[in-house]
């Protein structure tokens, strides 16, 4: 899922020779020989998969300037980086005020480009990041922002959309991990609502003793250590939306305090001597069956009916598959800019065992999981490699280049982790042969006499690489031993890493 470039020059040599630059870089390339083409390239449906622009700017016909003109209102944000060979600064200057965000004169180095591509890149995802932060931050987040391209995720936006209309109480339902407060983010973007407070609240990691009081709100001097009025979420989320997530988790006394709440729209604060009127919208969320908790006592069924009165089913990131690759791609990207990495993509047999994977934890396992990848990860594109627990969970070989104590003069990307047991090497001539009995080492010889120890230890750290199949991060851990001396001691041994590969 590398990025897409257009790459517009008329000259056919300089053409091939960017796009050999740009595949080397990770991209795929799409070409046009003159500003027209590039043009009708970008207002076709291939013009939305298009990142990034290398545009020439003395050609026939529509020139480099009239392409930068003709597309900014279809593409506003697609960065552009210009390359002529005139390169005066009058031209630089006029191309940077049409919309380029780079300049570049021929003939540039392979490395120039490879910088100047990169850092366009990275500078439209820290711009698309700031512009998500400010939407999450003044609560104007909407459905169009959020990644869904599965059928099952269309319906719920279909659902979403339509209950962010009116006033209605929604209750949202889904395995944890599955993005609920953020679809009640989009939805309260989605409403007249937009703009205006949004609270959200683990009803779960709320200790028992200070739920009422940060729900709810208390006057001053209400309770020992109650020093200062404080105004609850309810109170917060005045004019707004209160998310309360986690709602199968609240208490029973504060379910009848809370459904008074929601029926009245006010609220009684600790200690206060009249209630306060409210006006919020409401959304909870949980990730268990209330109907169940409901049957069971557990939970009041006439709140239940107060919460139920319009309910979402988020299904689980395993069931919707088809968002996988535009979650993968959005992770990235936001990651990239976090930790300052140079980042393109990741190649399609990484994305294909990401899709494949189940994902318990849903879209958080997800998004941790690539935000391990990219802290660790040292080139332009994300391998199979860089995501070793997925990989090892779905028995997939992978290269370990990430370890935290690599030996001094090897290459990290060199080291391959095996799955299968390395071969021993040979035992020296009169050396007796080791026994090994079920799962243990055996410290005695056939002569009858104590093993070396040299000896011992070897088929030790044999024996674990064959228990432990080939991880050598948990080998070394099991062995109480360092990664670089397990290294060594593998190549003291014959089993380097040429070997075992």
């Amino acid at each position: 899922m590398a990025h897409t470039t257009l790459i517009v020059d008329d000259d056919p040599t300089q053409r091939r020779l960017l796009q050999a630059q740009a595949e080397k870089c990770g991209f795929t390339v799409l070409t046009a020989g003159s500003g027209q083409e590039a043009l009708d390239i970008l207002a076709s449906a291939k013009g939305a998969d298009i990142s990034l622009v290398l545009l020439d700017l003395v050609m026939p016909g529509v020139d480099g300037m009239g392409v930068l003109a003709q597309m900014r209102p279809m593409h506003p944000s697609l960065p552009v980086i210009v390359l002529t060979a005139q390169g005066g600064v009058d031209t630089a200057v006029a191309a940077m005020r049409a919309g380029a965000d780079d300049f570049l004169v021929k003939p540039a180095s392979p490395e120039r480009i490879q910088v100047s591509m990169q850092n366009a890149l990275k500078l439209k995802a820290f711009s698309g990041e700031i512009q998500r932060l400010k939407k999450v931050q003044d609560n104007r987040l909407q459905f169009g922002d959020l990644i869904a391209e599965s059928p099952a995720m269309r319906g719920v936006f279909r659902m979403a959309e339509r209950a962010a209309q009116s006033n209605i109480p929604i209750l949202i339902e889904g395995e944890s991990g599955v993005g609920k407060e953020v679809l009640a983010r989009a939805i309260q973007g989605g409403s007249d609502r937009a703009g205006k407070p949004f609270v959200a609240v683990n009803c779960g990691a709320i200790p028992d003793t200070l739920i009422e009081s940060i729900l709810f709100g208390h006057e001053k001097g209400a309770f020992t250590g109650a020093v200062d009025k404080h105004a609850g979420k309810f109170q917060e989320a005045n004019g707004g939306t209160l998310f309360l997530d986690e709602i199968g988790e609240l208490r029973l006394d504060m379910q009848v305090k809370l459904l008074r709440a929601i029926q009245e729209g006010e609220v009684d604060p600790v200690g206060a001597k009249r209630p306060v009127k409210v006006d919020i919208r409401l959304i909870s969320a949980t990730n268990r069956t209330l109907q169940q908790a409901v049957a069971e006592g557990k939970f009041r069924e006439d709140l239940f009916y107060r919460l139920n009165v319009f309910p979402i089913l988020l299904p689980p990131l395993r069931d919707r598959r088809e968002d996988i690759p535009g979650l993968v791609s959005h992770f990235i990207r936001r990651f990239a800019v976090e930790e300052n990495k140079k980042l393109v993509g990741i190649e399609p047999a990484a994305l294909d065992m990401l899709v494949n994977f189940n994902w318990p934890g849903n879209i958080r396992q997800l998004e941790n999981t690539v935000f391990r990848a990219v802290v660790l990860s040292d080139g332009a594109c994300l391998h199979t490699d860089d995501f070793p627990q997925v990989a090892s969970q779905m028995g997939i070989a992978v290269r370990d280049h990430h370890g935290d104590d690599a030996v001094e003069g090897e290459t990290a990307s060199h080291r391959y982790v095996p799955i299968a047991p390395p071969h021993a090497p040979a035992l020296e001539p009169g050396a007796a042969s080791p026994e090994r009995k079920g799962d243990g080492l055996n410290v005695m010889g056939i002569d009858g006499h104590l093993r070396k120890l040299e000896e011992i230890e070897h088929e030790l750290i044999r024996f674990a690489i064959e228990k432990y199949e080939g991880h050598m991060s948990e080998v070394a851990r099991r062995l109480g031993i360092g990664r670089s001396t397990l290294y060594r001691k593998l190549r003291e041994m014959g089993m380097d890493d040429e070997r075992a590969a």
